[in-house]
């Protein structure tokens, strides 16, 4: 008997059958995108195929799904930023066919056809293989969210190696970055205050390691300079939340930068970093070095707590990604949402 499989509709069909993808494609008449489910395997250049196991949605997801920000650059193009999968065919010298591999950003869903999809194909200078402890499910848990937890928690280890007296601030703690941050930070030995807008999150939080959770007017302030709260920081949200929170670093601390759910903007003065010299570390997982992302890798899995974390994530089909892509700007999803392909 044939394998079969189920399409988006539970329709079961022969496993030779062509494989979907989600599929953005734009008019240039009139600009509009359309994202639909195809058979029709579009595949970019490169010298390593990948069969595509899991994806997930990160918030960059959700924008360009919902045509909220101009992520896609061009058409047609497959959205996902993030993808887990086995090599399937090979000519690049690094990567042998059934090995286990991963990609969190490096311009997936952007610049690239990305993880919305059965089949991919990618350079293979831009993969990371799976590191030893965990599933390929479980490294679309950490993917691009957890890799870029990582990230900040490694600058803040580089100027806080040990745990300060005061804790470290998490904002928008109940994001997919935000509870890896969290989880991680507590993992260490930090202190870890959780900033959220969402009081049902609270236990959840509390559950990962965060030892006190805040809502967002609980660090606001218009002073110059605030009282010293936080030994370090780490940022999702940007905005007015972002400078508060910098306002109230102490002295010699650190704040990773990481996104701008909040705003691009900064309302701030120069004190915080002429007084008190407040360093600010830009977090880049789209960019930086592949050396620095397979190191980021490896420590987000090294410190992976599956069995606290689990809680935190949920799964939907492909053909339901642009629906949970719409609920989680709507603020309706929190932690992390993997896609089954």
């Amino acid at each position: 008997m044939a394998a079969v499989f189920y399409n988006e509709e539970n329709r079961m069909r022969p496993k030779e059958a062509p494989m979907p993808q989600l599929i953005a494609t734009r008019n240039d008449v009139n600009k509009q995108v359309h994202i639909q489910l195809s058979d029709q395997m579009h595949l970019d250049e490169g010298d390593v195929t990948i069969d595509v196991a899991f994806s997930a949605i990160n918030y960059k997801d959700a924008l360009a799904l919902c045509q909220q920000a101009p992520i896609l650059r061009r058409f047609p193009m497959v959205p996902g930023i993030d993808l887990a999968g086995t090599i399937s065919a090979s000519t690049h010298p690094a990567w042998q066919v059934g090995q286990a591999v991963v990609i969190a950003g490096r311009g997936l869903g952007e610049r690239r056809s990305g993880g919305y999809t059965s089949q991919s194909r990618q350079p293979g200078d831009i993969l990371t293989a799976l590191p030893a402890n965990l599933t390929l499910y479980q490294a679309m848990a950490i993917g691009t969210a957890g890799v870029t937890a990582a990230l900040c928690v490694q600058a803040i280890q580089a100027h806080l190696p040990q745990p300060s007296t005061l804790p470290v601030l998490v904002t928008g703690a109940s994001g997919g970055v935000g509870v890896h941050a969290v989880a991680l930070l507590s993992r260490l030995g930090y202190s870890v205050t959780a900033v959220t807008g969402r009081p049902a999150m609270h236990d959840l939080l509390h559950h990962i390691g965060a030892q006190t959770v805040i809502g967002r007017a609980d660090i606001a302030g218009d002073r110059p300079l605030e009282s010293e709260r936080w030994a370090a920081v780490v940022d999702t949200v940007g905005g007015d939340v972002a400078a508060a929170a910098i306002r109230s670093t102490a002295y010699a601390g650190v704040v990773a930068m990481c996104g701008n759910a909040g705003g691009t903007q900064l309302p701030l003065n120069v004190f915080p970093f002429i007084l008190r010299g407040v360093h600010i570390a830009g977090i880049d997982s789209v960019n930086a070095p592949q050396a620095t992302i397979d190191a980021a890798w490896t420590f987000a899995a090294q410190h992976y707590d599956h069995a606290r974390l689990e809680q935190c994530w949920s799964t939907v089909p492909l053909a339901a990604v642009p629906t949970a892509a719409a609920a989680l700007l709507a603020g309706e999803r929190h932690g992390r949402c993997i896609v089954a392909i």
